[in-house]
């Protein structure tokens, strides 16, 4: 992938020479011209708004304790997370996560991994704009001990023997490392032993005894609302002021000159402070407009963000995005923090074979025949969101269903698995995946998708139909 750069600067473009004091828009043409860039604009700064309000939240904490933890440390699952988990949409109930925030303003920071064994992990290093830029894990470097010093895109330095750099395109960096356990007591306790030994440190602390400091909680910080939800709640003024002012530290990449140069047209540029009353009354209202319209956009791109396959929507267009803006900003309302397509698919169905939407009124089977489960080298597992794409509280706490499950197969090697409000019997639980009585979601996740036939990855295999029971 293209790695964004500090490219302003390296053509000589200021920040302010950016941002020409906007024309009054004259006419109904004119007006909606600009919001139509308003939106786009929406559109395209979602993924690093988002990010910022997410890390805000995750970090406001004094030490690593219920998913959060301090900038620059690691806050390392014990367990899987459950129906009260709003943090982020879409979460993983197949590994532990073990997510860590970075600003590399200041300096580099060191990221050391033990020997796993055999056991499967990864470490994808998200951009500001939510581009997965690095993953040392299984696939990629091997389960082997390992060592990186994270830098800064304007970093230069020399680094100590036995680190091998990763060039980070933002100063803002978020590692969401997973790691695979079954669940069970005994594979916690083995799982938690590994991760025990995964370290993060700034470069000047490297080789040295080092305690993180603890971090500092601001209670104007509102922990209780889904991220998603205060993001989408920002008026004009307040998305596209925050926009700005991360945008100086996490530079668009060289492909987004275009669109830098298009928003800067209507005031909205690195750096700038934005002033609404100041831009003049048509480009105000232009800009007001723009939450509604790019949230709007971004939702309304489900179907068209990614193949269609049997009721099941998915795309190999995650984790690097190029200028494909609106895929973009919707896998970071849906899914934040996906992974690149060799990692993960993630196939996703909200409709039944017939076209009407999933409800727990309703029944449902899929049926993989002989030899046609999910194909994934790694591991493969459907999970269960309500409407929100968050997890359904649920009697036997069971988010997903996968292998391990102990699946109970049909004598003729096929599988059948019951996707329903209420238990289809104690016989047919291990294949159950339990369902809200409303509206809900099904996501299926294939890690490590296998690359030759069958695979996902090339279309050689595609996901069963739900079908609903008569």
């Amino acid at each position: 992938m293209n790695a964004p750069k500090l490219w302003l600067a390296a053509l000589g473009v200021g920040f302010a020479a950016l941002a020409p004091a906007p024309a009054p828009a004259r006419g109904p043409d004119a007006e909606d011209e600009v919001a139509k860039t308003a939106a786009a604009a929406y559109v395209y700064g979602y993924p690093l708004v988002t990010m910022e309000m997410t890390r805000r939240v995750m970090t406001n904490a004094a030490g690593p304790k219920d998913n959060h933890a301090p900038m620059g440390q690691f806050y390392k699952a014990r367990v899987y997370p459950d129906a009260k988990f709003r943090d982020i949409t879409a979460p993983n109930a197949d590994t532990l996560y073990s997510p860590a925030w970075l600003d590399l303003a200041k300096e580099p920071y060191v990221l050391s991994l033990p020997d796993l064994g055999d056991r499967y992990f990864l470490m994808p290093m998200l951009s500001g704009w939510t581009d997965v830029f690095a993953v040392p894990g299984t696939r990629t470097t091997g389960n082997k001990a390992q060592a990186y010093a994270i830098t800064g895109p304007g970093w230069k330095g020399t680094l100590p023997e036995g680190l091998k750099e990763i060039k980070a395109p933002t100063n803002m960096v978020w590692i969401l490392g997973r790691t695979y356990c079954t669940g069970t007591p005994e594979d916690y306790k083995a799982c938690h032993a590994v991760m025990d030994k995964y370290d993060l440190r700034p470069l000047s602390a490297f080789g040295k005894e080092y305690t993180p400091p603890a971090g500092k909680v601001d209670p104007a910080i509102d922990m209780k609302t889904a991220v998603r939800e205060q993001v989408n709640a920002m008026d004009a003024g307040a998305y596209f002021r925050l926009l700005a002012g991360l945008m100086t530290d996490n530079p668009p990449a060289e492909a987004d000159a275009p669109m830098v140069a298009k928003m800067a047209e209507i005031g909205i540029a690195p750096g700038q402070s934005l002033n609404l009353a100041k831009l003049g009354p048509a480009v105000a209202r232009a800009l007001n407009g723009a939450p509604k319209a790019g949230q709007k956009r971004i939702m309304a791109h489900f179907k068209d963000s990614g193949k269609l396959e049997n009721g099941w929507t998915f795309t190999t267009k995650t984790g690097v995005y190029g200028t494909d803006y609106l895929q973009r900003a919707f896998i970071t309302a849906i899914g934040l923090g996906a992974n690149r397509p060799q990692d993960a698919v993630y196939p996703t169905s909200t409709e039944d074979a017939a076209g009407k939407k999933y409800s727990g009124a309703d029944k449902y089977v899929v049926h993989f025949p002989k030899g046609q489960t999910p194909p994934a080298d790694a591991f493969w597992s459907i999970t269960m969101y309500d409407a929100g794409y968050f997890f359904v509280d649920n009697p036997l706490n069971k988010y997903t269903v996968s292998p391990r499950n102990n699946l109970k197969f049909n004598d003729d090697g096929s599988l059948d698995l019951y996707i329903q409000n209420e238990s289809p019997g104690a016989d047919k639980e291990a294949n159950w995946l339990p369902a809200p009585k409303g509206e809900f979601v099904l996501m299926m996740r294939l890690y490590h998708p296998k690359e030759k036939d069958p695979s996902i990855l090339d279309g050689t295999w595609k996901p069963p139909a739900v079908r609903p029971v008569k």
